[in-house]
């Protein structure tokens, strides 16, 4: 893994798993039987400057929620699959239509609903607390775990590496 900064001056896309990367992976389960997750600010925020940056920026979940789809809305996402039960085909779908290559991708999961994607992508990566299978396969794994930064941690890597970190999108929200 010491060497994949070298595969970040590349980078142009950014696709997440939702539970367990952009989340804790913990769920509450409310009355009316919406699962509601809880995320990080600091996630939101490097995501945001990253599409402001002219970044792509795509999340493909198996869950699927009103606040999921309100919280990427809320960030301007502008690719969010939802209820996915095989992401390689979405995520192949993605790059067709986007006309992205896969080794200019970042992908981060934590669990083996990903590996698939994951073994198709240019920057395999997890949060520090992704399964042993994950971790495995991953170019970078994160000091953070899921829903405590990670996001925040490749991203704002990514943008660092190519000097697009702190400029004039910065501080516009």
């Amino acid at each position: 893994m010491s060497n994949y900064k070298e595969l970040l001056t590349e980078v142009n896309t950014f696709i997440f798993d939702y539970d367990g990367v952009l989340t804790n992976g913990s769920l509450w389960m409310m009355p009316d039987g919406e699962a509601v997750r809880m995320g990080n600010v600091k996630d939101g925020y490097a995501i945001q400057h990253a599409i402001k940056n002219g970044y792509n920026i795509a999340i493909i979940s198996g869950g699927n929620s009103k606040s999921m789809e309100q919280r990427m809305a809320m960030l301007k996402v502008p690719h969010v699959f939802l209820g996915v039960k095989h992401k390689i085909k979405v995520f192949e779908d993605l790059l067709k239509e986007q006309n992205i290559k896969p080794e200019n991708v970042v992908y981060m999961g934590d669990d083996i609903p990903d590996y698939e994607v994951m073994s198709n992508v240019g920057v395999p990566c997890c949060p520090a607390d992704a399964v042993t299978e994950i971790k495995s396969i991953s170019k970078y794994i994160s000091h953070f775990n899921g829903g405590q930064g990670c996001v925040r941690d490749i991203i704002e890597q990514v943008l660092r590496v190519q000097g697009k970190w702190m400029n004039e999108h910065s501080f516009k929200w």
